[in-house]
């Protein structure tokens, strides 16, 4: 007499089995979020150690750090240059230190219509270096005209129809612990500045700050008294979750290529009590006008004016957070030890 066998998984065998299954995914999946978190974070450090380099070229071939340009009412413009009778920001002006020469000269030797819409162009022309790619792509996103004049008021592309998109930016140059700064630039008669004439006929600038990068900030090496290893150069800053991708954060609504802003330029000021703008990681909801951080966990990272880029603890001593960001304080920090 012969006897069948069954060569098939029974019932119980095959929900054994998806069992085992299930729970090695489980165990294995954190691990490959974690691998994938530090890869990510090593690209966004790699993105600050580019831009920290475009930085120090720029210096050597300008003799100061870049500008932090006139406001954010005003475009970078192709036709001024790199010191203060530039109107756009830290980004633009290291455009190309960046191997980006050519978004830089656009509407170079132009004027009127034509030299507006180029820059139109600049406005929503995204950069890989300038994002982090745990929060979000390279690419433009969506922009609202808050003024009606022109785009966001700007004084230099009034005459263009708003652009529906705009590049933007996860890092922010170090303003310094004295102040946020945001300015609507005037002139010595307290008018605001309205035609580029205007403003590379003034003769008063602003230099009440202790960062590295302002409102018409011209700062070389020898003013970083503290040593360039122990001063913030540009780092990660922080941005509300709901907001990534719509551009209502008002500290987030900007082009990265504006002058002084607070998408551009961030601060360390901190209050006698230890509070103030201490490093903050991503939340829903919360909306950050001043503080440094970013969407990984643990930890943000912070480009030094050596060139060097360091991975920074949330919970940094909110002291010598503050003390990184003023280059001139003489108070000590080992920042090999942060």
């Amino acid at each position: 007499m012969r006897v069948k066998c069954s060569k098939g998984f029974t019932l119980v065998e095959l929900l054994v089995v998806i069992t085992i299954i299930g729970i090695l995914i489980a165990l294995l999946l954190p691990a490959v979020q974690s691998a994938r978190e530090a890869a990510r974070r090593t690209q966004c450090q790699n993105n600050l150690k580019q831009i920290g380099l475009a930085f120090l070229n720029h210096e050597q071939a300008q003799g100061y750090l870049p500008s932090g340009g006139w406001g954010w009412r005003w475009m970078g413009d192709p036709n001024s240059g790199f010191g203060r009778n530039q109107p756009g920001g830290w980004a633009y002006n290291i455009l190309p230190y960046l191997e980006q020469q050519s978004l830089r000269d656009m509407g170079k030797g132009k004027t009127g219509t034509a030299l507006q819409n180029d820059l139109v162009v600049v406005h929503m022309t995204p950069l890989a270096v300038f994002n982090c790619p745990t929060r979000r792509r390279a690419i433009a996103y969506p922009y609202t005209d808050d003024f009606g004049n022109g785009f966001e008021g700007f004084q230099n592309l009034v005459d263009v129809p708003t652009p529906p998109k705009a590049a933007r930016s996860d890092y922010a140059a170090n303003g310094g612990s004295m102040g946020h700064r945001a300015p609507e630039p005037l002139d010595e008669n307290g008018n605001m500045i309205q035609t580029l004439e205007q403003g590379q006929a003034r003769t008063s600038f602003y230099t009440n700050f202790n960062g590295v990068v302002s409102e018409t900030s011209m700062v070389i090496m020898a003013e970083i008294r503290d040593g360039t290893s122990n001063t913030y150069m540009v780092g990660e800053r922080t941005i509300n979750v709901d907001s990534y991708y719509t551009g209502l954060d008002p500290a987030d609504d900007n082009n990265i290529y504006v002058g002084c802003d607070l998408d551009t330029i961030r601060w360390t000021v901190i209050s006698s009590s230890g509070t103030g703008d201490i490093p903050l990681q991503d939340r829903p909801g919360v909306f950050s006008r001043g503080n440094f951080g970013s969407a990984h966990p643990g930890a943000f990272s912070m480009g030094f004016c050596d060139g060097s880029v360091h991975s920074i603890s949330y919970s940094i001593d909110p002291f010598i957070h503050r003390d990184l960001g003023n280059r001139k304080d003489g108070n000590p920090i080992d920042a090999s030890k942060l």
